[in-house]
């Protein structure tokens, strides 16, 4: 973004100032169509804007409309609130669910933590651990147990105990694996028997760093769970931001949330006009 702002800040840009803009926003992983189309955009704007405010006008126009106050809700007053976290392995997302459950533990909710991902031990371990640093409770059975009877017992014990909010962690799969992709929707329909109407967020938790292979992991799990929302994860390292604009673009799905470090208080929700102005600051 320093790259764009020093070629559009100069005056007008010629047609091979223009051709460098689209490829900065390439290299952030903006996409080559996209990029191309913001440029063209921006290009025939006609309503006095300078060409770096028109770039970020049509940047912050390619995000989701959203409500800045958004929070998950349950389906019917008495339901747990009930967010369903997937993705690929190594992208954050047992970490993540942790920070989810601190966010929601801070806010006066009480939480449950589903150790659904049974593939991985280690993960049954982690979770508990996240779950003593939040202060929520977690269900989980062995290694290997059905992920679908970890899930339909944990909404069985948040509904006996009264608990607001359930957080599923489900095994990080490749987008490939029709198998473990059939494995999600499985639990997605536990949910709807369990508490038939409800709407669960099913939040997909995406690495920064994997660029447009983000995009093809997002658009697979959209198909098989019917994502609700993006958690963009390792902002702090990275500056290939733009995959947030090419996954809003293609899917209208929004980004709920961004990771920006390791601590525990280290997930912010996403705010469209604050991103844009940062990438430009």
């Amino acid at each position: 973004m320093a790259s764009l702002r020093g070629l559009l800040g100069s005056g007008q840009p010629d047609e091979a100032t223009w051709e460098e803009v689209e490829e900065t926003l390439m290299t952030g992983d903006v996409g080559p169509a996209l990029a191309m189309q913001v440029v063209e955009r921006a290009r025939r704007r006609r309503d006095g804007l300078s060409p770096e405010a028109a770039v970020r006008t049509e940047l912050a126009a390619l995000l989701a409309p959203r409500d800045p106050f958004w929070r998950p809700q349950p389906a019917a007053p008495g339901q747990p609130v009930v967010i369903l976290v997937v993705g690929v392995n190594g992208t954050g997302k047992t970490t993540t669910i942790g920070k989810l459950a601190h966010r929601e533990r801070a806010a006066g909710r009480t939480v449950l933590l589903a150790a659904a991902d049974t593939f991985r031990a280690a993960a049954i371990e982690q979770l508990r651990i996240w779950a003593e640093r939040s202060g929520a409770q977690v269900v989980a059975h062995a290694p290997g147990a059905d992920p679908g009877a970890v899930v339909f017992d944990a909404l069985d014990a948040a509904i006996a105990r009264n608990v607001d909010v359930v957080i599923a962690d489900t095994a990080g799969r490749l987008h490939t694996k029709s198998n473990l992709m059939d494995e999600l929707a499985k639990i997605r329909r536990v949910v709807d028997r369990r508490l038939p109407g409800a709407q669960p967020e099913v939040l997909f938790v995406l690495d920064a760093t994997t660029g447009q292979n983000g995009l093809a992991q997002a658009k697979v799990f959209h198909e098989r769970a019917g994502l609700t929302g993006i958690v963009l994860t390792k902002l702090d390292s990275t500056a290939k931001g733009g995959i947030v604009f090419a996954i809003e673009d293609a899917l209208g799905i929004p980004v709920r949330f961004v990771g920006v470090g390791e601590r525990v208080g280290d997930l912010l929700l996403f705010d469209p006009e604050t991103f844009v102005a940062a990438l430009f600051a």
